[in-house]
């Protein structure tokens, strides 16, 4: 809403606690105070963890109780699985054709050698190594079903909730109006989840400012300087993605790709200041609903996503396996990478719930190729966490046109509202935060209430 005070506004708090995290991780005297801020960060994440499994199982269930078609539930699936490969090959491409353009890793040959004889970085990565027999395809698809409701629920499994979500949804549905009071405790029940998270982003400038403040007082200087060229290389890579392959979807299926981006600016700030693309995801359902997508379409689409669309890390282990090579001066060939990124189209499908997850796609990578030494993995260690803002990002942004481009390919995205939410520059406010308008059952922008919502 116009004239509200900026320093009301969630954008304005979460960029002064990046700031202020930056500052204090810089300043000599308090980088061994700064370096002990992560249980801050850890904490809010675990917060946002806390609400994101209940927040799935309400959305699907009911979507799918309300649209009462299961042959729609397969075409959104399937529609968004070709659509999620697809993404994927292009950021696999533009991350390899970009590599090998820039070859940031051209010249390290003596800082490669100096990494590898680390013994304790050489120890961090034989135990990232060691858990790549996680990355079995058979596994992955197997650990989808999970051993019990309460234990999907327990480990915040995003897969394994969606699998039960779906199902109950189903059957909910099947049982058509002896289930409607059951679909409607829910619905309500989903009312109160967005509101827990209404109160949760209180505590989002907490977060960034205790992750910025570790991140830049433990990260070793010499690691900055030497692999800058590859933190910006991934860096104007992911721009490349967003700006020239997401601008051309975004214009293919009606909108702008700049105003979504100013619709969730506060978002991507969130990711920004965390590291993690999760911190976003109950807001990013609540605005891809307030913005004309239907439920179940959002509910199915964006957790789906977070597993099996990660433009950002594909971009990022194509970038990083072929700057190993050229550091460690291991020839490849076109078709060796070729290869490789066959590998990681399988393997980066698998590895979206594991903890260290690029480290362990990328050691798996190595592995199958065969060439690239494991141990140079090292070189990464020092700057992985800098480059983990621009996967988690380019995740997010993907994510979300992902969402509303197989809404529309469905016939479930109100495409007037849409253009009348992104033209309105949703408020930032904490009174008027998205969960809290989803939960009153309203569509607010700057502008007023959208004109497709009720009166």
């Amino acid at each position: 809403m116009a004239g509200k005070k900026i320093y009301k506004t969630l954008y304005f708090w979460v960029l002064f606690g990046i700031a202020a995290g930056i500052i204090i991780g810089f300043i000599p005297q308090t980088k061994a105070f700064a370096s002990g801020l992560e249980p801050l960060a850890k904490t809010f994440i675990k917060m946002v963890k806390m609400v994101i499994a209940p927040i799935i199982f309400c959305t699907v269930v009911t979507g799918i109780a309300k649209m009462g078609d299961m042959g729609k539930v397969g075409r959104v699936g399937l529609k968004a699985m070709l659509y999620f490969w697809t993404m994927t090959l292009f950021a696999l491409a533009i991350g390899l054709a970009v590599v090998n353009v820039t070859k940031p890793g051209v010249g390290l040959d003596d800082y490669a050698a100096k990494m590898q004889a680390d013994a304790a970085g050489v120890k961090k990565v034989q135990a990232y190594a060691g858990e790549t027999k996680k990355l079995s395809t058979v596994d992955f698809l197997t650990n989808i079903v999970p051993d019990s409701v309460v234990g999907a629920f327990s480990k915040g499994d995003i897969l394994q909730v969606l699998f039960f979500s779906i199902l109950f949804g189903t059957g909910l549905s099947a049982l058509g109006d002896r289930a409607r009071n059951v679909t409607t405790f829910i619905d309500e029940f989903a009312r109160g989840m967005f509101k827990v998270v209404h109160y949760v982003m209180y505590f989002a400038p907490f977060g960034a400012f205790g992750a910025m403040a570790v991140v830049v007082s433990t990260q070793g200087g010499d690691a900055l300087m030497a692999l800058g060229r590859l933190m910006l290389d991934v860096y104007l890579t992911c721009a490349l993605f967003i700006f020239v392959v997401l601008w051309a979807v975004c214009k293919m299926a009606g909108f702008s790709l700049w105003k979504y981006l100013k619709y969730i600016s506060e978002e991507i700030l969130l990711v920004l200041g965390t590291s993690s693309s999760e911190a976003a995801l109950p807001r990013m359902m609540a605005k891809l609903e307030n913005a004309g997508a239907n439920q179940s379409v959002v509910g199915l689409c964006l957790p789906m996503g977070y597993s099996f669309n990660l433009d950002g890390t594909c971009i990022y282990l194509t970038m990083a396996a072929v700057f190993l090579a050229q550091a460690t001066n291991t020839p490849l060939t076109m078709a060796d990478q070729l290869y490789m990124m066959f590998i990681l189209l399988l393997t980066s499908k698998g590895a979206a719930a594991v903890t260290g997850g690029g480290f362990i796609t990328l050691a798996a990578t190595l592995g199958s190729v065969g060439s690239i030494p494991l141990a140079s993995l090292t070189l990464l260690l020092g700057v992985d966490r800098f480059m983990s803002e621009a996967r988690a990002i380019t995740n997010l942004i993907g994510n979300g046109v992902a969402t509303l481009v197989i809404a529309k390919w469905e016939g479930a995205l109100d495409e007037r509202k849409l253009q009348c939410v992104l033209a309105g520059d949703l408020s930032g406010d904490f009174a008027d935060d998205p969960e809290e308008m989803l939960a009153e059952g309203k569509s607010v922008t700057n502008g007023g209430v959208c004109p497709t919502d009720k009166a």
